[in-house]
């Protein structure tokens, strides 16, 4: 049986909060804005593809 050790949890919940509070990255936001714009390219593509059938 594993032992026991007081205040792991509260350690996890510290480093959790933590990483909350940390701001994103402004090169991953514009990472996924780059990728959302793919993704609206990619569907509008399909849908024209569609509708020219």
């Amino acid at each position: 049986m594993a032992a026991f050790h007081p205040g792991v949890s509260a350690q996890l919940r510290e480093f959790y909060q933590s990483v909350q509070e940390e701001g994103i990255p402004q090169r991953f936001l514009e990472l996924l804005e780059r990728l959302d714009v793919a993704e609206r390219r990619a569907e509008e593509s399909i849908q024209n593809r569609e509708a020219a059938r």
